[in-house]
């Protein structure tokens, strides 16, 4: 055998062994960690994303859209693959509302993802998309937007960044409100590149929510408030319109406002309308009255002498203006908003009936319990029981102190005089999706009769010897009651700091509107006549018409 034969034999003999090693390494990795392998290579070519459910609208009675979401886009980075991540993050910057600092961090990380920004409009996704900058993406997302800007922010609330509700009705019906995620499966290249996309699982879209509130009586109901809020500059402010027949809410306002794009502390979102609890001074006094007329321990003719003040116990109880001795009817008594009078009458109450008497008819209107809004976190007020009664209590119950209550309580309550003796729980839902929300059908806690006689005796408050008498709204006859109480500061009833506030309803003998104004620490002037019954004023004259309610004959 010549050299160069036992050259080409060892050649031969490598290339046997080499391809021996090759179809045993081919045969463990396909037989052993094939199955490793095959998934390995499948989770960098395929991806399953999540498809964001859209939320269902918020509508106003009429249809008119308060809430709705749009597609959006999710800018994200698979930080390894950025080249330069300060030249994207500059280039980024200069259509996203981030900071390119904050944008570079994000491209500099050392996972494997980082979010770059969430919700971003379409527009601007697609001006990212043509940049083509390696290692961004984009992700499918939704969100949230207001047709009607800040209109009823704090009654519809706002949704977190994954579009769950987290406050108002967003919350109370997040539920029905937010649609399913879906899926898609995306293959891409060895490049990254999209090859094929696969809808795995559909989105759903949630229902929609159709509310009572009446989106042009909402708007004209915020530019009254801002308007109290600008003149008195209180802490804050809320307004209630309803329709007293059917307990719908056609406005719930509060002001400051609130933008739901840009919230920076929660409690902008705070809704006074229902989670503000005050206590309600003269506003009280026709539930003292109406407790008397219903137990027939007086009329609206019943005569009482008054001295300037009276004396309760440890207590002294004087009128809101000095005055000398009057003798006065009780329909005098609530048009005049006598403390002395209301007083006296409490305590005819109580002598006659004893304690449990007039506990009985503050409950018997609701309050200490919630209204049964279908709206989340209602307060339920301060009622204190029979049982905690002092010597003195009686000279404040009747008044209206020595109790907390809410502007929706105090408006659901009115609404019972208002209608003719029925109490309901407040409406501000009308559909949810396709099915009605039924209304309640309220229970009975006054006779008609008994609220006719204080329909009467409220008009009194907008007449002539009234504390809101300069109140007018040309061709309605109006009916109402003012009320002034001190704040309770650090325990002590404030000299300086105030709730002002008024209800009222109007045509006065068949209501077809009512409104609560509640308007916290106002500067300046603080009399519920002067600072909130004007409001209320302004509201019922455009309302009534809008309504179509007609003028009194």
């Amino acid at each position: 055998m010549t050299r160069l034969d036992r050259r080409i034999g060892l050649l031969f003999a490598c290339f046997v062994l080499l391809f021996s090693v090759a179809v045993a390494r081919a045969a463990w990795l396909q037989g052993v960690r094939g199955s490793e392998y095959r998934a390995s290579a499948q989770s960098q070519q395929m991806e399953t994303v999540t498809i964001p459910g859209v939320r269902g609208a918020i509508l106003d009675r009429h249809g008119r859209e308060l809430a709705i979401s749009e597609d959006a886009a999710t800018v994200f980075a698979t930080p390894y693959q950025v080249k330069d991540p300060v030249k994207a993050a500059r280039k980024l910057a200069r259509v996203l509302p981030v900071p390119e600092e904050k944008i570079a961090e994000a491209l500099s990380g050392d996972g494997g993802f980082a979010y770059v920004a969430r919700k971003v409009d379409l527009p601007t996704a697609a001006r990212i998309t043509e940049m083509d900058i390696p290692g961004i993406g984009l992700l499918p997302d939704s969100r949230r937007v207001y047709p009607e800007g800040e209109l009823a922010a704090q009654v519809i609330g706002a949704v977190n960044i994954d579009n769950e509700g987290t406050s108002g009705l967003e919350l109370a019906h997040n539920d029905a409100l937010r649609g399913e995620d879906g899926e898609r499966r995306v293959t891409r290249d060895a490049l990254g590149e999209e090859l094929e996309r696969e809808t795995v699982e559909a989105a759903t879209v949630g229902e929609r929510l159709k509310l009572t509130i009446d989106a042009s009586i909402q708007a004209h109901t915020e530019q009254v408030l801002a308007e109290v809020g600008e003149t008195y500059d209180p802490q804050g402010a809320t307004a209630i319109v309803m329709d007293p027949r059917t307990s719908e809410i056609l406005a719930m306002a509060n002001w400051p406002p609130a933008d739901l794009g840009r919230v920076e502390d929660v409690e902008e979102l705070r809704n006074l309308a229902t989670g503000y609890t005050y206590e309600p001074g003269s506003t009280f006094k026709a539930f003292t009255v109406a407790g008397a007329l219903e137990e027939k321990l007086v009329k609206p003719s019943t005569r009482f002498d008054l001295p300037p003040e009276i004396q309760v116990a440890d207590r002294t109880i004087g009128e809101s203006h000095e005055r000398g001795y009057v003798s006065l009817t009780v329909a005098d008594i609530l048009a005049q908003s006598s403390n002395v009078g209301a007083v006296k009458i409490g305590l005819l109450m109580n002598d006659k009936l004893g304690d449990d008497a007039f506990d009985k008819w503050i409950k018997r209107f609701g309050f200490g319990k919630p209204t049964g809004i279908d709206y989340p976190a209602e307060e339920r007020g301060i009622v204190i029981p029979p049982e905690q009664y002092s010597g003195s209590t009686m000279g404040n119950l009747p008044i209206g102190q020595g109790l907390a209550v809410t502007p929706i309580q105090m408006t659901a309550a009115y609404a019972a005089i208002a209608n003719g003796g029925i109490l309901r729980e407040p409406r501000l839902v009308l559909k949810r999706g396709a099915e009605r929300v039924e209304p309640d059908e309220g229970k009975r806690v006054i006779s008609e009769r008994t609220a006719k006689r204080l329909r009467d005796m409220l008009k009194g408050v907008l007449q002539e010897g009234g504390t809101a008498a300069e109140v007018e709204v040309p061709g309605y006859e109006l009916a109402g009651k003012t009320g002034t109480s001190q704040k309770v500061v650090d325990g002590e009833y404030s000299e300086s700091q105030f709730v002002a506030s008024f209800v009222g309803f109007a045509p006065a003998d068949d209501p077809a509107l009512l409104v609560t104004i509640v308007v916290d620490d106002p500067k300046g002037d603080y009399y519920g006549g002067s600072v909130a019954a004007p409001a209320f004023g302004e509201i019922a004259e455009m309302a009534l018409p809008y309504l179509g309610v007609g003028a009194d004959g």
